[in-house]
């Protein structure tokens, strides 16, 4: 059974920088089949997503989003990391890492979320 556990500050400040972690077990970061998503559903914006790390290292970001986003990882520990510079309120909301299947499977194995808020 694949799990995910997401980790980061609750509160962020306005022009700071975000950082999450996701903490995954019971499957490799590194194997062919799966990448690996950060998606969060902003009040009134709907589920969006925001970038993946590709088990080869190669990542992909919503191009609203991308100027702002950097997803890492360190395969030693089963985690990766998304940094989100220059927050805004806007930016409040539940944040989710995500396993998916790039053979067809889609989205499998979710995080339980944790909860951002941007402000002062």
């Amino acid at each position: 059974q694949v799990q995910l556990v997401e980790s980061g500050p609750g509160l962020v400040k306005p022009s700071q920088t975000l950082y999450l972690t996701c903490t995954v077990s019971g499957a490799s970061l590194t194997t062919g089949v799966y990448s690996w998503s950060w998606i969060r559903p902003p009040p009134g914006k709907g589920l969006e997503w925001m970038g993946a790390m590709h088990s080869g290292g190669r990542t992909d970001y919503s191009p609203s989003l991308m100027s702002r986003t950097s997803i890492s990882r360190d395969t030693t520990w089963g985690q990766f990391t998304l940094q989100l510079s220059s927050v805004t309120p806007e930016d409040t909301g539940v944040y989710y890492c995500a396993q998916y299947g790039t053979t067809g499977e889609g989205f499998g194995s979710w995080g339980q979320g944790t909860q951002v808020i941007i402000s002062s």
